[in-house]
């Protein structure tokens, strides 16, 4: 034991003398452990810990300063850094440290006024002990430019507009040449164009005015606006597509393969009007069938470079929204040229599959077709079919949903998971208010239509990705989905077993995947279903798209792509254009350009899921306004130190319950059980809790939602567990919350645990 103390010894103080001449001939920069690893060559974990410890005596020698937790540089240049400012309406602001993966905190008297997502260059204060770091905005290097929404409060010579965002605490100035005939209540976008150190209020420039404050029209507008969404389509770019031709001439029809006496339909939702997919179906003389996805051939119409295109590219997706789609493409287009319409001849860029009775791929082909659909099915319609064996092409329509749970059966036991949750959605009446709410549930004709899509974007991706033989794979579109994080999946593992759920998350990926789908079968139809669904969801990676292939975790497929969808999503069109170049023996186009292609569609694709949930808060905060006082069920779907969250059964609304309306006890959060703690008589909220609760306060404004624990029979039930001297949750016994006098929670420090 001792040599090997006196070995490790020895080799510690080599490294650290590599380690002191790196930062001696890097004395103006700073490095984490890992950044000294990879410059020195040092690549066994157990050496590049031994640097991080290196790290920590150097700093305690005072030769190094640590300017955020696991950063380092040279203690005797200037500690100063840059990064990425981010602005809180509550006032913790911050700044992400180029490089460093804890924030660094920035109060309100040095910031110079930054705003969330403006490059500055920081000087980094000296850490006090039991304090989180800090730093003094220096300059900001690069401004973001900045837009808010909010309301107009018009006076006889200037203006202010009251935001809506959470990220700026004031309102914003606006002088009265720069107001574009706006008027107190309106809601408007407006420009930030100046905010000198001393002003308490920035300047700015109203933009826009999109129309009254509360109309549902100026409220979808503002959402799309808010995540810098367009919300009206270019008459140029409308007029362009006015002018393409629909018709199909017989030259074209000669050069691709005719599929017109295939039977064919569509099966989309009630009110679809872009039809992009269609399905075929045939028996083969060898008995085998043959089944066709089909899908619009957009890149046929939209040529690169064109003012269409380029507008598609700059949106990158459709946009949905409770109330409305803003679309990728024109009108003219998605719903018109490019739509596979019944009874009207389309072009289609098709993958067609020969398979068996048990959905076994014999062959399959990739080519363009011209197609003629037979049928449009609502999945209404071909549920009814499913379910009752009766209607339009019956034997089509069961045989595809027969081919479609073999193959969706056998994706499960590769190892796939089984996120099957349902959707909110509203019904509006004509000027937009919520008047009730529903759920849409996927069925059968759902997972008929998604398994075939999901076949053909595999198997695109496969071709292209998989060449075969000694043929190098040339740079494509794939839609990548990582491994979870495993943190992540033990926390989430850790929440499931207190429900009673096992969930693995070691060995190969199909066993902790069956275990997660196991979990998922096991809660369906009871209270914490949906709590569970959701953090199983969060505990995964998210999915993006990328010319570097890691395979998509969550379908269990080595490679996949979006092949299906593209008059509503660029990469599409993208992959279409790409699988035409490279079938047709094209060379490889720039890895790069497509790169950086891939990442604006994912960010793209990330605002618009942003604005739909959005959108779907703000409506449910209209529908719980006209409910103010009443009661309801619900579960706690959520806890941070701020208050909990709280899930509505009936309606699936979520609201919180503050913290400061907790008034029964001083709440502590607890971040390794996830709860809050009462500290005197150990009251506890958890994740999965049954709360009665009464509809408090509803912003349209703020998206938010307040209600009050109601004292009643049922709140007797309201979950309370006991607590060990650990500060370990050990059961889930049930006790009753009383309220007194109002109280903060504190986060609850590791020691006290």
């Amino acid at each position: 034991m001792a040599t090997k103390t006196k070995k490790r010894s020895g080799k510690k103080s080599e490294i650290k003398t590599l380690v002191v001449d790196f930062f001696n001939n890097h004395n103006k920069e700073s490095f984490n452990y890992k950044q000294v690893a990879v410059d020195l060559g040092v690549t066994g974990r157990s050496d590049q810990y031994l640097i991080a410890d290196i790290l920590d005596d150097l700093t305690r020698d005072g030769y190094l300063v640590e300017l955020v937790p696991g950063k380092y540089q040279a203690s005797e240049i200037t500690t100063s850094a840059e990064g990425t400012f981010v602005r809180r309406s509550n006032g913790k602001n911050s700044v992400i440290v180029d490089g460093a993966e804890v924030p660094v905190f920035v109060a309100e008297r040095n910031s110079k006024h930054a705003l969330n997502g403006d490059r500055v260059r920081v000087h980094l204060c000296a850490q006090r002990k039991g304090f989180e770091p800090e730093a003094q905005v220096l300059e900001i290097i690069e401004k973001k430019e900045q837009v808010f929404i909010g309301t107009l409060k018009v006076s006889k010579n200037y203006a202010f507009l009251v935001t809506d965002s959470k990220f700026l605490a004031c309102d914003i100035f606006i002088p009265k040449a720069k107001i574009k005939g706006g008027e107190s209540g309106d809601k408007a976008i407006v420009r930030i164009v100046d905010w000198n150190d001393d002003d308490k209020n920035p300047t700015g420039e109203v933009v826009d005015i999109l129309g009254r404050t509360g109309e549902n029209n100026s409220e979808m507008n503002a959402i799309l606006a808010e995540y810098g969404l367009p919300y009206v389509y270019p008459k140029n770019v409308e007029a362009a597509a006015d002018k393409i031709d629909a018709g199909i001439t017989p030259e074209v029809i000669a050069a691709r393969e005719d599929m017109r006496g295939v039977t064919t339909f569509t099966i989309d939702p009630r009110d679809a009007k872009d039809f992009d997919d269609a399905l075929s179906l045939r028996k083969l003389p060898n008995g085998n069938w043959e089944a066709g996805v089909h899908i619009a051939d957009v890149t046929h119409y939209v040529r690169p470079g064109s003012v269409i295109d380029k507008e598609a590219e700059k949106r990158a997706t459709s946009v949905y929204l409770v109330d409305r789609t803003i679309p990728m493409l024109p009108e003219h287009l998605c719903n018109g040229i490019c739509s596979l319409r019944p009874d009207e001849e389309k072009l289609a860029y098709s993958c067609i599959f020969e398979m068996d009775d048990n959905a076994n791929i014999i062959n399959h082909r990739i080519r363009k077709t011209v197609i003629k659909s037979d049928r449009r099915f609502t999945y209404e319609e071909a549920q009814e079919i499913i379910e009752t064996g009766k209607g339009d092409y019956v034997e089509e329509v069961l045989t595809l949903d027969r081919l479609a749970k073999a193959l969706r059966k056998r994706r499960f036991e590769h190892g796939s998971v089984n996120f099957d949750r349902f959707e909110v959605r509203f019904e509006i009446d004509e000027t937009g208010h919520p008047i009730s709410v529903y759920f849409k549930v996927s069925k059968d004709a759902n997972k008929l239509v998604e398994e075939f899509m999901l076949l053909a974007n595999k198997q695109v991706a496969t071709d292209i990705g998989n060449p075969g033989g000694r043929k190098k794979a040339k740079p494509f579109v794939y839609r990548i989905h990582d491994n979870p994080d495993p943190d992540r999946m033990t926390n989430f593992a850790e929440i499931a077993n207190r429900f009673g759920y096992k969930v693995r998350t070691t060995g190969k990926r199909t066993d902790i995947n069956n275990s997660l789908n196991k979990m998922l079968s096991s809660v369906k139809g009871k209270p914490e279903e949906n709590l569970l669904s959701i953090l199983a969801i969060r505990s995964m990676s998210k999915a993006v798209y990328s010319t570097v292939n890691v395979g998509h975790y969550g379908l269990a497929f080595d490679y996949y792509t979006h092949f299906t969808s593209p008059i509503r999503r660029y990469p599409d069109m993208m992959v279409h254009r790409l699988l035409d170049k490279y079938l047709n023996g094209g060379r490889a186009v720039n890895r790069e350009k497509l790169e950086t292609e891939c990442k604006h569609s994912s960010d793209m694709e990330q605002l618009a899921a942003n604005a739909e949930r959005a959108s779907i808060k703000y409506k449910q905060v209209e529908f719980m306004k006209d409910r103010l006082g009443q009661i309801y069920e619900g579960s706690v779907s959520g806890v941070t130190e701020w208050g909990i969250y709280v899930e509505l059964d009936e309606n699936k609304c979520e609201g919180m319950v503050p913290i400061r309306d907790l008034d029964d006890d001083y709440y502590e959060f607890d971040e390794k059980n996830y709860c809050l703690i009462g500290r005197r008589k150990k009251h506890v909220y958890q994740l999965g809790d049954k709360l009665t609760v009464q509809v408090a306060r509803a912003d349209l404004n703020k998206k938010q939602l307040d209600f009050a624990i109601v004292g009643n029979e049922a709140d007797k039930k309201a979950a309370a567990t006991s607590v060990n001297k650990e500060g370990d949750v050990v059961s889930t016994a049930k006790k009753s919350k009383k309220k007194s006098d109002s109280r903060k929670a504190s986060k609850k420090s590791k020691k006290s645990k």
